[in-house]
């Protein structure tokens, strides 16, 4: 598949099976997001949470490709005031198919909201995905979260070979908590993301792959519009 980062924590996965998938898609307002990038028709959108930097742009894609949006249930009723019509709602712990791909909610150590408004919405709980391919690849995606150790479930339970982590600091992990989170998880490469965006977002790929020399993972910098084969 091929994997583009549309800055922050926004990413779009263009599949074999030829299914598009936007993670906590948010490019309106990202100062990271790359300029004039056009993002194809859309089929599965994942929201880990309800934080503008991470939803932004869900209703926009959701309605424009009619994709389906997997999230929590209190998102998803939320997506449905707001006129989006094809929604999955999950919880943690649980698995759904999503195309190709079977998606499975996982744990995430945040917090979770919407401003609509000059109202403040609950959320419900923030999450982490576990994606796993059709080629029997899994592929890990946090959200926003801290380190916490049932991470070793995730990689008991699914093996991903690859974590998309936060590195930013200050509202997630920063580097330090990371390189842990990828020892535990047993990947074998990561992608930071989180980071840069704000200037309190202090965190850096080069700090991580300092951290986690000599481990065995690799740390995967990706420019922003530019596509990764994976």
């Amino acid at each position: 598949m091929n994997i583009t980062w549309l800055g922050h924590s926004s990413f779009l996965l263009q599949l074999a099976s030829g299914q598009t998938m936007l993670l906590d898609p948010w490019l309106e307002g990202n100062p990271s997001a790359p300029k004039g990038f056009h993002v194809p028709a859309v089929d599965t959108i994942l929201i880990s949470h309800g934080h503008g930097d991470h939803i932004g742009d869900a209703i926009t894609f959701a309605k424009r490709d009619g994709a389906t949006v997997v999230c929590n249930y209190e998102i998803s009723l939320w997506l449905q005031s707001k006129g989006v019509d094809k929604v999955s709602p999950m919880n943690k712990g649980g698995s759904q198919q999503a195309g190709s791909v079977t998606v499975t909610m996982t744990h995430a150590f945040h917090s979770s909201s919407m401003l609509d408004g000059d109202k403040v919405v609950y959320g419900g709980e923030p999450a982490g995905y576990v994606i796993r391919l059709a080629d029997k690849r899994s592929i890990y995606f946090a959200g926003d979260t801290a380190l916490f150790g049932d991470m070793s479930l995730i990689a008991r339970l699914y093996n991903p070979s690859l974590a998309f982590l936060p590195i930013g600091d200050l509202y997630t992990m920063g580097p330090r908590e990371a390189a842990v989170a990828a020892e535990l998880l047993g990947v074998s490469q990561v992608i930071p993301m989180h980071y840069g965006t704000f200037p309190p977002l202090t965190g850096t790929p080069d700090a991580l792959r300092e951290l986690l020399e000599g481990k065995g993972i690799g740390v995967l910098e990706l420019e922003p519009g530019k596509a990764m084969s994976y």
